[in-house]
């Protein structure tokens, strides 16, 4: 389980969009403070699916071949077949040229909350509903487990914690670069989207296949 939640949490980090659209914003006036507002509601939606899961599981994990634990497979089986249908659409439109779309265009100019609403729009769900439905697993009965949970919280957040921090102790220089960062990103997304998506894809199917048939 701990593996899978590195996984999730690197993949979420790693999202393009969502950081992209987080740059354009700390870039923007006041950017520092939308970025908080951001990074604030970001970690609100994490924190909300896991107190869900666990508020249901009651920290304790379900049977093997129980209503709850294959409804749990069955939600990392759905994201994981809807990844690989999402990176081979993605694969076969790679090197398309893309506009880049107009509401992401004026993300500079948001206030803070539009900011904290753009966190939950940008959020990749899926890959958050994967690692909700992981945390059903997860048997909460000792500090190890919660810093677990809050682990996972702060590497799936840990891309934006890194740009706010860089933004606020080096604005200068974090303008230039984080501009350079955005053309990067820019120019890569497809082949980001499409290696993130086939990769976590793969282990979720395979993995959850082989846990309803055990």
């Amino acid at each position: 389980m701990i593996f899978d939640l590195v996984l999730l949490g690197l993949a979420i980090t790693l999202e393009p969009v969502p950081i992209t659209a987080f740059i354009l914003l700390v870039s923007g006036d006041r950017g520092v403070r939308k970025g908080l507002a951001f990074i604030l509601a970001w970690l609100a939606g994490l924190v909300a699916v896991l107190a869900g899961v666990l508020s249901l599981t009651g920290g304790k994990p379900p049977h093997q071949h129980t209503s709850p634990s294959t409804t749990a497979l069955a939600v990392k089986l759905a994201v994981g077949v809807g990844l690989l249908l999402y990176g081979n659409h993605r694969r076969h439109r790679a090197g398309r040229p893309h506009k880049t779309p107009a509401w992401l265009a004026r993300v500079d100019r948001a206030s803070s909350w539009t900011a904290a609403g753009l966190a939950v729009l940008v959020q990749p769900w899926a890959l958050v509903a994967a690692g909700g439905a992981t945390v059903v697993d997860a048997k909460i009965s000792s500090i190890e487990s919660y810093l677990m949970l809050v682990f996972f919280c702060l590497l799936s957040s840990a891309s934006l914690l890194a740009i706010e921090l860089y933004a606020t102790f080096a604005p200068s220089a974090a303008q230039a670069r984080l501009a350079r960062l955005r053309t990067w990103m820019d120019d890569h997304q497809d082949q980001a989207v499409v290696a993130l998506s086939l990769l976590v894809g793969f282990w979720l199917v395979g993995k959850s296949i082989y846990q309803l048939v055990q």
